[in-house]
């Protein structure tokens, strides 16, 4: 079995974060989003709802794992017995970083990253964008998959 991780914060889990998905399991028979846990990121949604929220959208897609982790990506890709790292990049700033992680991952465990790159029209979609504009109480469910559980926390007294 084909086994790739797709390491991320996913905070929230965006359109480009499931288009990355989608066609990594073109290539791969299993794929496992791994949730980076890193204290030194301040997040908007806690860990388990991130876990919560992703596992919600991919319910019905059982070639679709997902698990919180709180070590080295090499390291976490080695327990799930991964043999690729899935990388989405929408720029060439973006290109640039995950070459040279690529590239130390590579010569500490031998797995090899493949690098997906963004369509067009999803470039502009980043977590830290629709963050920000729901920070300011934008609408952002064209940024989010369409199953996708709203991530907006309710305001006291709001129903479901």
């Amino acid at each position: 079995m084909r086994r790739a991780i797709f390491p991320g914060t996913f905070d929230p889990f965006t359109i480009g974060h499931a288009s990355v998905v989608e066609r990594a399991l073109g290539f791969v028979d299993e794929v496992v989003i791994g949730i980076g846990i890193n204290e030194g990121k301040h997040t908007c949604f806690p860990v388990e709802k991130r876990e919560e929220m992703i596992r919600d959208l991919y319910r019905n897609e059982p070639r679709v794992k997902v698990q919180a982790y709180d070590c080295l990506t090499t390291d976490f890709a080695l327990q799930v017995d991964a043999c690729l790292i899935i990388r989405g990049i929408r720029s060439v700033k973006d290109f640039e970083y995950e070459e040279t992680i690529a590239d130390i991952n590579r010569k500490l465990t031998g797995i090899e990253t493949v690098l997906l790159f963004t369509e067009p029209e999803l470039a502009c979609v980043s977590s830290s964008v629709v963050r920000e504009l729901m920070k300011f109480g934008k609408d952002v469910s064209r940024f989010l998959p369409a199953s996708s559980p709203n991530p907006l926390p309710r305001r006291e007294g709001e129903e479901e």
